[in-house]
């Protein structure tokens, strides 16, 4: 791990074998098993180096963050080549383009660091009245697994940028790419700034977001660990902040029968991710007039997808993370076969080219899916697109808003004024109306309901995620 400017094991001596997806007997890597004892010794460091590096002016934080993207760009093949080991994101579709935003992401904050801005209020003759936005201290940074380059590049430039200093967890399923991440920063700020723990969620995760000296909480992940974190974070009254679990509503209109839309629903479906992220628009509802037209295209469509080696520039598909995970998905199509009435579209199982050791799965379309039904309702974090038929806006939107979730959703309409009356009806942090790609560095993003608190990626996600107001009230003369 990297502590305080240091390569260090766990107080315990203890390790985590790190396996990957490709292949279910390969150990590629063992890593520290950190625990409460490492989790202090990381606040600490964090904590003796936040003063200095709240106390740079903004524009030195600025050339730091700069010269780590530059760094992170010369290495971005090798960080794309490690994501795919390690998480089984295929190369080309994923993991390349993750390690590339998270050069984006330290570029934008490196941009924006300098607008940490208060403001000057008129309180008349005789008495100056300002705001100061500072830092709020001590970060901890808790990743996920699915896609873990690109989340740290959501968080640890903005901390950085706003003038704090930051303890990162990665994930235990897929650390490497975060400690590669460390080695590169750390030839670009002070020991301290950046430190970055491994281990297990409910032995190092749990110590930090439970330790006095951690001031905000930012964490990614399922909804069911998000409300533990933000009860025991509240319970000291600690910032913190979620970004959690999704079931993404996906609206094609009448009208959108057409094959660019075809590739943006399956943008959408993240099939090329093997749908392990939050925002999968996994419930893809079709009006009835195209319903079987669009479904025969999206099948042939997807049945071009090459599933395999997630190292190989010829997989749009790579590996699902774990044999834990396999097996889940597993459980929820077995769930959604049991149905009265499903038909499946699609199953590309039996036509799967690779398999074991590796955790590797083809996609599958169900249809006639009700909305009130499990696979239409729970996070599968899988390739199980359920395709669900619609005839009027207000059902579609009600359906849509049928969830406790509420990250992400799209909207496919040639109509506009149809289609934005969608989108700002339906609830939701984040829509994309006529496309189906990913986040966007620079808009702000997070979700509403059960989908966490909190926005990232943006000057506002900054300003108000990392940074308090501090009032300064001057008597003058």
């Amino acid at each position: 791990m990297h502590i305080g400017g240091e390569w260090v094991a766990a107080a315990s001596g203890q390790t985590v074998e790190v396996i990957t997806p490709t292949d279910r007997n390969q150990v590629i890597a063992s890593t520290p098993r950190a625990g409460a004892e490492d989790a202090d010794r990381a606040v600490r460091a964090a904590r003796e180096a936040f003063p200095a590096w709240a106390a740079l002016p903004a524009t030195e934080r600025q050339r730091a963050l700069l010269r780590v993207a530059d760094d992170l760009e010369a290495n971005i093949d090798h960080l794309a080549t490690l994501t795919a080991l390690d998480t089984g994101n295929a190369i080309r579709t994923q993991a390349r383009p993750e390690a590339t935003n998270l050069v984006a992401c330290f570029r934008y904050f490196a941009g924006v660091s300098t607008e940490v801005k208060g403001t000057v209020l008129p309180a008349g003759e005789g008495q100056l009245h300002y705001t100061r936005r500072q830092p709020l201290g001590v970060v901890a940074g808790i990743l996920p697994w699915n896609s873990p380059l690109m989340i740290a590049g959501f968080k640890v430039p903005g901390a950085l940028a706003a003038g704090n200093t930051m303890v990162l967890k990665a994930a235990e399923d897929a650390p490497l790419t975060i400690l590669e991440l460390a080695r590169i920063c750390a030839e670009h700020l002070p020991p301290g700034v950046l430190n970055v723990v491994t281990g297990y969620g409910a032995e190092i995760g749990d110590a930090l977001v439970q330790h006095p000296g951690v001031d905000k909480v930012s964490f990614t992940g399922s909804t069911a660990v998000g409300l533990q974190v933000a009860a025991k974070a509240g319970a000291r009254l600690a910032h913190s902040s979620l970004e959690l679990g999704g079931k993404s509503p996906c609206i094609v209109d009448a009208d959108s029968c057409t094959d660019e839309v075809i590739e943006q629903v399956l943008l959408a479906s993240r099939f090329a991710r093997q749908s392990q992220s939050c925002t999968t628009g996994s419930r893809l509802f079709l009006h009835e007039q195209i319903h079987d037209e669009f479904l025969d295209k999206l099948v042939a469509r997807t049945k071009q997808l090459v599933v395999g080696d997630p190292r190989e520039e010829a997989s749009d598909i790579g590996c699902i993370i774990n044999a834990k995970q396999w097996d889940r998905v597993q459980g929820y199509i077995d769930d959604g076969l049991a149905q009265d009435g499903v038909e499946v579209a699609y199953d590309g199982r039996p036509a799967l080219q690779v398999g074991p050791p590796g955790f590797y799965h083809a996609p599958m379309i169900l249809t006639q899916v009700s909305n009130d039904w499990r696979i239409a309702r729970e996070e599968i974090f899988g390739p199980v697109l359920s395709v669900i038929p619609w005839t009027e806006v207000d059902d579609a939107v009600a359906m849509a808003n049928d969830s406790h979730y509420g990250l992400a959703a799209f909207v496919f309409s040639q109509n506009l004024d149809r289609a934005l009356g969608m989108a700002h009806r339906i609830d939701s942090g984040w829509v994309q109306v006529n496309q189906g790609g990913g986040q966007v560095v620079g808009q702000s993003y997070g979700g509403m309901k059960n989908s966490g608190i909190g926005r990232e990626l943006s000057l506002e996600g900054m300003l108000e995620g990392f940074t308090q107001i501090k009032q300064v009230n001057v008597k003058l003369g």
